[in-house]
């Protein structure tokens, strides 16, 4: 077929909200984006997708380059269309959320990269409207968490009860009652108790698992 006209020309990128659980809080891992003008601001981790590449396995490169990790759990969130004021350019950002046990992220990468984890009620003013894309992902991890074993992918292999009803709280961002939430999660048929305790209070806590374990979250 004889194309008569040029086509307009679309730039295709990825950026992934990387949720990851320390200090009993929920963070996000941001890199140090270096501008043109030589200033540097925080931003989402992310890249442009290859001729070579589908969006999912541009997302699943952009994480094992940031986190040193393969096959992280995510979930593409949004799309967002942006049309340049000054220019023709238009650039389609293709966002995915994306779930990590802190504990395996390699630290050498925060150098390499100028990554850090930071607070997800602490984040800076990013670009592009990231810091609302952040909020979209936590709210679609919140719908899940209710309802699916979301912590597997947050948390070590083995978890006291007052760790997962933390995780909760962070994600959803409310208090909950502590009774209640034992009766909620143990009603949910997530986790089971292990044989073994947590020594670091004076009476000690159980510790659990969860029932099914995700090989790829306790790599």
């Amino acid at each position: 077929m004889k194309v008569t006209q040029a086509f307009p020309k679309f730039y295709v990128s990825v950026d992934c909200v990387v949720f990851g659980f320390a200090e009993r809080r929920l963070k996000v891992l941001l890199f140090e984006h270096h501008q043109e003008s030589g200033k540097s601001e925080l931003s989402l981790i992310g890249d442009f997708v290859q001729n070579d590449e589908s969006v999912d396995s541009s997302a699943q490169r952009i994480l094992k380059e940031f986190t040193g990790l393969d096959n992280i759990y995510m979930q593409q969130l949004a799309t967002d269309d942006v049309v340049e004021r000054d220019s023709d350019e238009r650039f389609i950002h293709i966002v995915y959320y994306a779930l990590m046990d802190v504990e395996n992220y390699n630290p050498t990468l925060s150098d390499i990269h100028h990554t850090q984890w930071i607070d997800v009620d602490n984040i800076p003013n990013l670009r592009a409207g990231q810091n609302e894309m952040v909020q979209k992902a936590r709210c679609a991890v919140g719908k899940n968490i209710k309802n699916e074993p979301v912590g597997s992918y947050l948390l070590p292999q083995y978890f006291t009860l007052s760790m997962l009803q933390t995780l909760y709280e962070s994600i959803l961002d409310t208090t909950m009652d502590k009774r209640n939430f034992r009766r909620f999660i143990l009603e949910k048929d997530f986790v089971q108790a292990t044989d073994m305790m947590d020594h670091s209070s004076r009476r000690g806590a159980s510790l659990y698992r969860f029932k099914i374990l995700n090989s790829l979250s306790h790599t």
